[in-house]
């Protein structure tokens, strides 16, 4: 019965259409044709008086009679008259023989005997061909839960019924995330044996972590294990132009998922539509606020929805509603973080099973060399390698091209096309191989694995520098100071080797600045003692910029602050430019080396430092090759004495 009720909805408003389309076209046509009921009488007197114009007979043997019609002299273009006169008539007989005496038009149609369907055909075929477009067209706009323009309020979300294929094989690291997540399934499989105890499962759970960590592989790897109907969606399918459109997409979403329940939600970016409410100059975003709050009705509401366990990700949990962080709705937060070095090395192994790497790639050395890369990052990694392969025409991807793949993830492509003066040259590499010595030099700074002049991006060169050993929780007072030592070498080994400074230090000067506001402001590492003066905050909002401002501290204060980062920065630069002099040989030779060859690698760059620290191993260098590669310096006396040659 539901059904036929069902039924009667759908085709009830079609109906509607096709009453209101013919009584249009019916009315359309009358409008437009206008044919006269002539009788016998008139029809002789027109004809004598020869007032016809057009005259068509039709005999219609099966009822003896002759259907005429015409038009008169004196009628409109869309004006016509008809008559019937029976078989007996003497006029039209006449007609049928004499017609041409009159100069009378006069055509006359063979006897059709009975309907013919091909008139019939014609005679409905605008009518039908109108209705079935008039069909199609509100059909299309209805959408029939498919998307249509007028489907508005159904839900956007996809069904995979069979949760998918993924599963944890597939899903490299993340062991201690996939622990979290277990307990879902188990209860998906199996929800008597948590009820049995009392227990109640997560009604909802919330990734977080950067982008490309692997949360919505994690996600279809649930729903794969669980073997569960799986729904997805983007927070973004929810809000659209008209107020109230997000809600109604909810609850059909809901109401759906109740129906397959047990079952999985999984929404991804949900920041799109979960942001806190009442932010903002002037309020909010009203249909965004209220398919936040149909949300949060639906996961916690009145109504039971038991079976139904959402799942979520975003990297921006700062700017989530608090309603919707509680107990009971996201009851548990899975953070998702970069892989470590065992992690990445699983990772390379899955993204690398479809790829053809030569014998001496190593997963292991590549893993090691690839700290802060995403899963997502690693994937890219190989395809860009491969990508290269091909460009070169090798059956197999070689350290070569994961090394040019890595510079180029990082960096960009390399700018070969762009001319570059030996000044310019010269000048880098100087910049670089202070970065490489003080790196080399400090006891706890990073180790050298990759020098370049060759300009990449807005980089003119770049020295890549790992940690020794990786650690993402803890950095130390003495470690913090000797990055930013070693981030202030390439300005130093400027000024001393090359007598001039140029504007290539401007990213380094940033980052070393940061380090030094966070360790005075941030890590109580300063004489103003263990107070945070402000702390990291991923606010976007223009309303709380102006009502809750981040600075605690006052003017007074301020000035300490700015004491205390000069101070830092002050004591590294002594530093760096104490080292760099006191092996300035090492420099030289460094920057000697990668003058010829534009790009050195970590044991090309292990043994120059061997043969520098063996005095028998060193290689004695001329002063004119020194000239040759190095510009003349232009010092205080070299300028005095020309000004004073110029006065004399």
């Amino acid at each position: 019965m539901k059904k036929r009720t069902n039924l009667m909805k759908d085709i009830f408003p079609y109906l509607i259409l096709l009453v209101v389309m013919t009584v249009i076209l019916y009315l359309f046509n009358n409008g437009k044709y206008k044919v006269n009921e002539l009788n016998y009488l008139d029809f002789t007197k027109n004809l004598a008086s020869q007032n016809i114009k057009e005259l068509e007979i039709t005999p219609k043997t099966s009822e003896s009679v002759y259907y005429l019609t015409g038009k008169l002299k004196s009628y409109k273009e869309n004006e016509s008259f008809k008559l019937i006169v029976p078989y007996s008539d003497s006029v039209v007989k006449e007609l049928l023989t004499s017609s041409n005496e009159q100069n009378l038009n006069v055509k006359i149609n063979k006897d059709p005997g009975s309907i013919s369907w091909l008139a019939i055909v014609l005679e409905f075929a605008p009518i039908l061909i109108i209705c079935g477009l008039s069909f199609y067209l509100v059909k299309a706009m209805l959408g029939n839960g498919k998307g249509g323009t007028m489907d508005f309020g159904r839900s956007r979300a996809k069904l995979n019924k069979e949760g998918g294929n993924t599963t944890f094989k597939d899903v490299a690291g993340l062991n201690e995330e996939k622990e979290e997540v277990k307990e879902l399934i188990d209860f998906l499989k199996n929800p008597k044996k948590f009820q049995k105890l009392g227990a109640r499962i997560p009604k909802g759970v919330l990734l977080v972590g950067p982008p490309g960590t692997g949360k919505t592989l994690l996600a279809k790897a649930v729903a794969g294990e669980a073997k569960v109907p799986f729904y997805y969606i983007s927070g973004s399918d929810f809000v659209e132009l008209f107020v109230g459109v997000g809600a109604s997409r909810v609850r059909d979403m809901f109401k759906q998922a109740k129906q397959t329940a047990p079952c999985l939600i999984f929404i991804d970016e949900i920041d799109a539509v979960g942001r806190q409410r009442g932010t903002g100059l002037g309020g909010g975003h009203d249909e965004r606020e209220q398919t936040l709050n149909q949300l949060l009705t639906e996961m916690d509401g009145f109504g039971a929805n038991e079976g139904i366990i959402i799942i979520a990700a975003t990297n921006r949990p700062d700017v989530l509603d608090p309603a919707l962080l509680r107990p009971g709705r996201f009851d548990r937060q899975v953070t998702v973080n970069l892989p470590d070095v065992r992690e990445r090395e699983e990772i390379l192994k899955v993204h690398a099973k479809n790829k053809v790497l030569a014998e001496e790639v190593k997963i292991k050395a590549l893993a090691e060399r690839t700290p802060g890369y995403s899963g997502a990052d690693l994937e890219n990694l190989l395809n860009e390698a491969a990508l290269l392969a091909v460009r070169r025409n090798k059956n197999a991807i070689t350290m070569d091209e994961l090394d040019e793949a890595s510079d180029r993830v990082l960096m960009g492509p390399a700018k070969v096309s762009r001319k570059v003066t030996d000044y310019e040259k010269n000048i880098v590499a100087y910049h670089e191989s202070g970065h490489a010595v003080l790196g080399i030099m400090l006891p706890n700074g990073e180790e050298v694995h990759k020098i370049t002049i060759i300009p990449r991006g807005m980089a003119g060169g770049y020295t890549q520098m790992l940690p020794k050993e990786e650690r993402t929780l803890v950095a130390t007072k003495d470690e913090l100071l000797q990055r930013i030592t070693s981030y202030l070498g390439g300005r130093v080994a400027e000024e001393l080797f090359c007598g001039e400074i140029s504007t290539g230090a401007s990213d380094d000067f940033k980052r070393a600045t940061q380090i030094a506001r966070s360790m005075v402001t941030e890590y109580g590492m300063s004489d103003l003692g263990p107070v945070q003066l402000e702390h990291k905050s991923g606010e976007v909002f223009l309303g709380r910029d102006y009502t809750n401002s981040q600075r605690n501290y006052s003017d007074t204060v301020a000035l300490e602050i700015d004491k205390e980062i000069r101070k830092i920065m002050d004591e590294c630069y002594k530093n760096a430019k104490k080292i760099l002099t006191e092996n300035k040989g090492l420099v030289e030779v460094l920057a000697k080396t990668l003058y010829e060859k534009e790009t050195i690698t970590k044991e090309e760059i292990e043994e120059v430092v061997e043969n520098y620290n063996h005095p028998k191993k060193r290689a004695s260098k001329p002063k004119e090759e020194v000239k040759e590669t190095k510009p003349k310096k232009t010092t205080k006396k070299v300028v005095k004495a020309k000004k004073e040659k110029k006065v004399a």
